[in-house]
């Protein structure tokens, strides 16, 4: 699309010895698949550069044997066994024209090593950076130290064999030694290496030199480093140590890539930060360089890129969570279809699937981490042959995700929905404080069935199951959701409750104001779900005016929310408005209490209940039509097939859609990557023994 505004964010800009073709840059972030899975890596990786980001880059890579990462998926590039991998990654960015770059990174104190065995290193005798990981560093000697320039050398030698544009070094995200040598809370020497910042900056800058060696004119290297670690008591600031780097070491990368440290501060969710949000730390950086800068922010408006590069506050805009949620983000705005991006809502549910080691999920996007195992493509549904008609009963976030995958496909869709707005609980949840972006997850769905010929959406049109039959659609798809259960039954509790004479509200009463009528004054939120639900309820009643005191069975507040990263600023925001946080208490009949650390009762005198735990599927409906006059092809979506999160329930609707355009088969067993084990004749391979 020539002669748009937003033709500055295609320009090519040099980087060092390369060029970029665009300053759409897609920044290092986990995966989940690792080295163990290079396949659905670089499938994944390859899909954005398809999808027009100039720069592709791939997650922390492991340099030696002594930074394994253990539980979490990283890459590796130990030694030349893994170039292989690397190299087809290479090819897979760099054959739609893209920069292929590589974070070269030792994880320092951030290490486990538990598959290796060896001892963790870092600058001090001190404990692991994971408290609940009984383990301690190895202060590193100057053998250490020498070791460790020659791995990293080596590493980046390997990268460079391997074909990569441009050579990262980690100093970022309290994830690498290079970030612990620079951190006062680690670095406790006396030696060159600590005391001042000169001193502690000292490994950073050999590291650097040692790549810029490597890279010999050809590639370019960037440094990858935190400006600023809001949260830590002594941590480096913008406006001090942080900006000082940057000053020490402004000409000497061919690239800054700035962000926040540590994680919950560099992947804020949208409850709690703006797009943008790093920007009040990162804006100085362009003043203190002449070299490129890419920034972060959960950038997903193009004006704002457009005024960010124009005003010189960024030179690339940086993407992680924007990328997995639309991966054709820059070639959407390249093409002025600003309305086909899958916004990125800030969930963070990709950063959860970090703390269980497996390939990351979307709420925008159900086919990340599918590009390989399903030959899932996001912008390109199968077609199947003939067009059929498809009547799909509820407009929330799985009927919705069904309906615009079977329209792409070339079918005829009606969506039917007894409410009188479209998105079901994606439009009830975004009216709760703080979760205004969980709309976007209807509106990308509904403009794209508005605009079409090929879709009809009728709200207030409750469908029975003579209706269902009478419609006579070739498929039908049930997506009715679920409702929160009243009755006690939660995560801990499958039995249930006899509240008495209590009062008791669910989140579905909350979001229909049922708790603004103003009596009673007290409310006693129950967490039993451990997500972000009975948090934000408890907000929602405190603003009306009510007391609240929020409780949970578990030692944690709203535990889930641990993998989203917002665990913290939640229990910051509910203390902040005066709402008591009571873990460790159990709730019974008639609304009795218990603490179950010593089985004594707690009392919090006359209060009603919002009561958060378990959702029944809303399923009725399906249960009418299983007779022997159902339709041939009857499906069910979402969260009344099994209520789960909103990401669970679009991709439940995309895949139910992917497989009545597969006529109806099951899915079969998705690809999945595996080591060849060598034959038993083969005199490596120790036989086992047999019973005799």
């Amino acid at each position: 699309m020539t002669g748009s505004r937003y033709d500055i964010l295609f320009e090519p800009v040099t980087i060092g010895p390369v060029t970029a073709p665009n300053r759409f840059y897609a920044v290092p972030h986990a995966t989940g698949h690792g080295w163990t899975q290079p396949a659905g890596a670089i499938a994944l990786r390859g899909m954005k550069a398809e999808g027009g980001w100039g720069t592709v880059a791939v997650q922390i890579t492991e340099i030696a044997p002594d930074s394994d990462m253990a539980n979490h998926p990283m890459e590796r590039i130990w030694d030349d066994s893994d170039g292989l991998r690397h190299a087809a990654q290479v090819e897979a960015i760099k054959c739609h024209g893209s920069l292929a770059a590589i974070e070269i990174a030792h994880g320092g104190m951030r290490a486990r090593n538990f598959t290796t065995g060896v001892p963790v290193k870092g600058p001090a005798s001190l404990p692991v950076l994971r408290p609940e990981i009984p383990l301690q560093a190895r202060a590193m000697d100057g053998a250490d130290i020498r070791a460790f320039r020659a791995a990293h050398r080596a590493a980046a030698q390997r990268a460079r064999e391997a074909g990569y544009d441009i050579l990262y070094v980690y100093a970022a995200h309290d994830l690498s030694i290079l970030s612990h040598f620079l951190s006062v809370r680690t670095n406790q020497r006396s030696d060159a290496y600590g005391g001042s910042l000169d001193n502690r900056l000292r490994l950073l800058r050999e590291v650097l030199e040692d790549t810029l060696d490597v890279a010999a004119g050809d590639r370019a290297v960037a440094l990858r480093f935190s400006v600023a670690e809001p949260s830590k008591p002594g941590g480096l600031r913008h406006d001090g140590e942080g900006r000082d780097v940057v000053e020490a070491l402004a000409e000497l990368p061919d690239l800054w890539d700035v962000n926040l440290s540590g994680w919950p501060e560099d992947s804020a969710t949208a409850r709690f930060a703006e797009e943008g949000f790093q920007l009040p730390f990162t804006d100085f950086v362009k003043s203190v360089t002449s070299r490129p800068v890419v920034g972060v922010g959960r950038f997903t408006s193009p004006d704002l890129m457009v005024d960010l590069v124009r005003k010189r506050r960024l030179d690339f805009i940086g993407a992680a969570r924007p990328s997995i949620a639309d991966p054709f983000l820059p070639s959407k705005i390249r093409n002025g279809r600003i309305e086909d991006i899958r916004e990125c809502i800030g969930c963070n549910v990709c950063v959860s699937m970090d703390s269980y080691g497996v390939p990351i999920r979307c709420t925008q996007n159900p086919t990340i981490s599918e590009e390989w195992r399903q030959d899932w493509h996001p912008e390109a549904p199968p077609v199947s042959v003939g067009r059929r008609s498809h009547l799909v009963i509820g407009a929330g976030p799985a009927g919705l995700e069904c309906a615009v995958t079977l329209m792409r496909a070339g079918h005829k869709v009606t969506v039917a929905d007894s409410a009188t707005e479209a998105g079901g609980r994606t439009t009830r949840e975004a009216r709760l404080p703080g979760l205004a972006s969980w709309a976007r997850v209807r509106d990308f769905r509904l403009q794209q069935l508005l605009r079409s010929s090929d879709a009809d959406l009728f709200l207030q049109s409750p469908m029975s199951s003579e209706d269902v039959l009478a419609f006579g659609a070739d498929t039908v798809t049930l997506a009715t959701g679920a409702k929160w259960r009243r009755d006690g039954v939660g995560s801990t509790r499958f039995d249930a409750v006899d509240f008495g004479e209590t009062a008791v509200l669910t989140p579905d009463d909350v979001m229909d104001g049922r708790h603004q009528d103003g009596i009673p004054s007290k409310y006693v939120v129950y967490d039993d779900d451990h997500f972000y639900m009975a948090s934000v309820v408890a907000e929602a009643i405190h603003a009306s005016g009510h007391e609240v005191v929020y409780v949970t069975p578990l030692p944690e507040i709203a535990t889930w929310t641990g993998t989203t990263l917002d665990q913290p600023r939640i229990i910051e925001r509910l203390t902040a408005l005066g709402i008591p946080l009571v873990p460790n208490v159990t709730l019974g009949a008639n609304c009795r209490f218990t603490r179950t650390l010593d089985g004594e009762r707690v009392t919090f005198g006359a209060f009603a209940l919002a009561l958060v735990g378990a959702r029944s599927p809303r399923d009725s409906l399906h249960a009418e039509l299983a007779g022997p006059d159902r339709p041939k092809e009857l499906y069910r979506a979402g969260d009344c097939l099994a209520p789960g999160i909103i990401q669970t329930a679009v991709l439940s609707g995309h895949s139910t859609a992917r497989r009545i355009l597969d006529s109806g088969k099951r899915p079969g067993i998705p690809r999945r990557e595996q080591v060849d084990v060598k034959r038993s004749g083969d005199p490596a391979v120790r036989r086992l023994p047999t019973a005799s």
